[in-house]
């Protein structure tokens, strides 16, 4: 029996309700009980990637605890953001429950519990909690499948099968696209070189791990990382190769996974040397103020504002107390529905967030997470500004050393503003880089473009994945 054991939900139900419908559930003849969390209409985030792994077995915990004390031994499962059998156990170990539920984590990979029982958790492909090709999928009535593992539901389609006819291929760039081509390709039994220019794998993925409650990227990187050694991928870190290089070794293909350069909006005075990439920002490469506008409200202008907004080092996704305060999430036994008064971490910093586009902001973000990144943003004061024209970027009204942004909103550009500020980072959006196509065909190189290099209108690493994966599967 699924049992809500915390509502999240104003005026939801009391702690004494939630025991009394638990024993009277267990005298009707339930074998299990299973923990529910949250209604789907509670406006705290669950399952998503920022919410902290394990982060409400306490409530479990705390009935499994009184169902003891009052004599009865039905045993009790605990959900919700378990996805590592490190985890798994831990909860187990601290009596929290006497089983664990997952669901997402089998769609990652379908063989976690065999790696598990067999010792090799690093070999595990991780749940990452970004609900973009599950929970996203079915909300729009597509078939569920899953970010790092686009098999998932297409088992029966996407084959990996050994080939007849090995070749020689080449992989430039290591990020999601060329990690998940590679080493398909060579788990299919071709000889694979995978270059990159940086000194270590992932790509864009180095930049989203950085941004808090997107730690779980990581997994996704050291998942790779093992699949690189264990298929047999030669693995070439700080090697820039060019079209020459590659003709040169005669490879049979080459698959282009070179990525992304970040869009340039060409908004007069950008050239400031306090407007800054969002590349330089997320990998501290240049310090930030304390007023900010981020041009661009795409997914990565959503990222960047968090990273601001977030004093360093403190991501509530690793600090369960911070996160359960954030979300006014508390005991159900001292209030119905475990809901409270939000306590927000304040604001590193003050941070306007702006768009071309009118309308909502982030309209392009997950189905099922777009709305924790507009309400953790507006807890941490973020100005959102859409419809917005970037006249240009000038020297503050204020004067002193900080910049005005010269902005009218709207097709008759009226209402115009400056708005002073310390800092303005670019967020604009990205473009292709593929340089390396035009001459590698041009001499005849059989090429094929994955992940950014492709198409870069929004960085998205599912389609990235998904197509390294089926290129890998064709060749």
């Amino acid at each position: 029996y699924r049992l809500s054991m915390i509502d999240l939900i104003p005026g939801g139900s009391s702690w004494e309700e939630v025991v009394l419908l638990a024993k009277a559930v267990e005298a009707a003849g339930a074998t299990l009980i299973n923990s529910g969390i949250g209604w789907h209409e509670a406006r705290v985030p669950t399952i998503a990637t920022s919410v902290p792994r394990g982060a409400f077995t306490w409530v479990t915990k705390k009935l499994r605890t009184d169902l003891r004390a009052a004599g009865l031994t039905i045993p009790v499962v605990t959900s919700n953001r378990l996805n590592m059998p490190e985890v798994a156990e831990q909860v187990l170990a601290d009596g929290a429950a006497d089983m664990v539920s997952m669901a997402r984590p089998f769609l990652a990979d379908p063989e976690f519990v065999n790696k598990a029982a067999q010792g090799r958790s690093k070999d595990i492909n991780t749940c990452i909690a970004c609900n973009q090709a599950c929970l996203d999928h079915a909300f729009k009535a597509k078939l569920a499948s899953c970010l790092v593992n686009p098999r998932a539901g297409h088992e029966t389609e996407l084959i990996i099968k050994l080939t007849p006819t090995k070749k020689r291929v080449a992989v430039i760039g290591a990020g999601p696209a060329g990690l998940a081509a590679a080493t398909t390709l060579a788990e299919r039994g071709h000889s694979v070189d995978l270059f990159d220019s940086a000194d270590k794998i992932g790509g864009q993925f180095n930049l989203a791990k950085r941004v808090p409650g997107k730690e779980e990227f990581e997994e996704t990187l050291r998942y790779f990382g093992n699949r690189i050694s264990g298929t047999g991928v030669r693995l070439h870190l700080n090697t820039r190769v060019s079209a020459a290089d590659l003709i040169a070794q005669k490879f049979d293909e080459v698959l282009l996974a070179t990525g992304v350069t970040p869009r340039n909006p060409r908004i007069p005075g950008q050239d400031h040397p306090k407007v800054l990439s969002y590349i330089d920002v997320l990998l501290g490469r240049q310090p930030v103020g304390e007023r900010v506008a981020l041009i661009g409200a795409g997914g990565i202008g959503f990222d960047v504002a968090e990273f601001l907004v977030t004093p360093t080092g403190h991501s509530t996704a690793l600090d369960l107390p911070a996160w359960l305060a954030e979300w006014g999430v508390a005991d159900p036994a001292e209030v119905r529905g475990g809901v409270v008064r939000p306590q927000a971490t304040p604001p590193a910093r003050q941070v306007t967030l702006l768009q071309r586009k009118p309308g909502k902001l982030g309209a392009g973000l997950g189905k099922t997470t777009g709305w924790i990144h507009r309400a953790a943003l507006k807890m941490k004061n973020v100005e959102m500004l859409s419809g917005v024209n970037y006249e240009r970027i000038g020297e503050s009204p204020e004067g002193g050393s900080g910049l005005g942004l010269f902005i009218t909103f709207g097709e008759k550009r009226l209402d115009g503003t400056v708005l002073a500020v310390d800092n303005i980072v670019l967020c604009a959006g990205q473009e292709p880089l593929r340089e390396l196509l035009e001459p590698l065909r041009a001499a005849g190189v059989k090429t094929h473009l994955i992940g950014g290099a492709d198409e870069a209108s929004e960085l998205d690493a599912k389609r990235a994945i998904n197509q390294g994966t089926r290129v890998a599967a064709a060749i």
